[in-house]
């Protein structure tokens, strides 16, 4: 009689998850009911439509349908590396993702340190509230106090300027400044998001660190680079590697509601082109695998930036 071979231990350590999963579900099942809802949004809102990618491997005809569409195989993606219109876009793309990154990243970060030295707690969080409040602006909102501010007829700043004796700028029609408009406007709603952030981080800094680096006599300087921004470290990580993921995004919403073919040069990046190319020329199968591609290089570019984060940093969102 052969004897009974053991399991192997990745084996017994799966049957040992399954039953420890099984028995926090009978014991918790209140709480995974509740997560249930979560789950089924995920499916059939993000996993579910993936099955649409197909379309980038085809010809795709709205009226044939999926299954009757013929495949092209990689046709589509030949056209879009060797297309000049997209080689721009995609350069405005990732122009305009770094100079948002650059600028803007450090910005909540600074402004989180300044608000968190203060010690008068109404004035704190009237603040915070001014600075939070565009956040809850939609693009198109944002985009009209912009236009407002900034038109030739009658706009605060060009009145300003002529006052001044200054010429005045067309800031939604002159390519060399456009740029900096989608910048600023950028800054401005969403800045707040991140300042508030990094304060909820700081309540996790041990208050007894601050008091050991008063004892060893430090500066609020020291404090700060010694103390604060260790303590938020895990934090900024977090944010730069979701930020890095979304570099070819861009701000597709913000740019939609406020370029204009005049500056379509300098701010026609990939989500505007796809739903102009998509929605305008019907081209369905193209703009499908422009879509994948950005898909597929920001899923790199996490696992990427996560990975030199973790060998470098020792820190890492998994």
């Amino acid at each position: 009689m052969k004897p009974e071979l053991d399991p192997s231990p990745v084996k017994r350590s799966r049957e040992g998850y399954v039953r420890r999963l099984g028995l926090d579900i009978r014991r918790e099942w209140d709480l995974y009911l509740l997560l249930l809802p979560g789950i089924l949004f995920l499916l059939l809102f993000k996993y579910t439509p993936m099955y649409g990618i197909i379309i980038a491997f085809k010809d795709f005809n709205i009226f044939a349908g999926f299954a009757d569409s013929p495949w092209v195989g990689g046709k589509h993606f030949a056209k879009l590396f060797t297309s000049p219109d997209f080689r721009i876009v995609l350069m405005n793309t990732i122009i305009i993702s770094l100079l948002k990154i650059v600028i803007l990243f450090p910005l909540p970060i600074i402004i989180a340190l300044m608000l968190n030295e203060l010690r008068k707690m109404v004035f704190k969080r009237t603040v915070q509230t001014i600075v939070y409040l565009p956040h809850f602006l939609s693009w198109v909102i944002v985009a009209g106090l912009f236009i407002d501010l900034l038109s030739t007829d009658g706009g605060l700043v060009n009145k300003l300027l002529s006052s001044l004796g200054m010429q005045q700028i067309s800031f939604f029609l002159d390519n060399s400044v456009f740029r900096s408009v989608l910048i600023t406007s950028a800054g401005w709603k969403e800045t707040g998001w991140s300042t508030i952030v990094y304060l909820a981080a700081f309540s996790m800094i041990d208050p007894s660190l601050y008091e050991a680096a008063k004892m060893d006599g430090a500066s609020k300087m020291r404090q700060l680079w010694h103390v604060t921004l260790p303590g938020i470290a895990p934090i900024i990580v977090l944010m730069f590697i979701l930020r890095l993921g979304n570099i070819l995004e861009a701000g597709t919403e913000q740019i939609l509601v406020m370029y204009n073919p005049v500056v379509y040069k300098v701010s026609d990046v990939i989500g505007t082109y796809v739903y102009r190319m998509g929605l305008g020329n019907q081209d369905y199968s193209f703009t499908t695998a422009v879509g994948m591609f950005e898909a597929v290089i920001s899923f790199t570019l996490v696992i990427v930036g996560n990975s030199m984060s973790r060998k470098y940093l020792q820190r890492g969102i998994w």
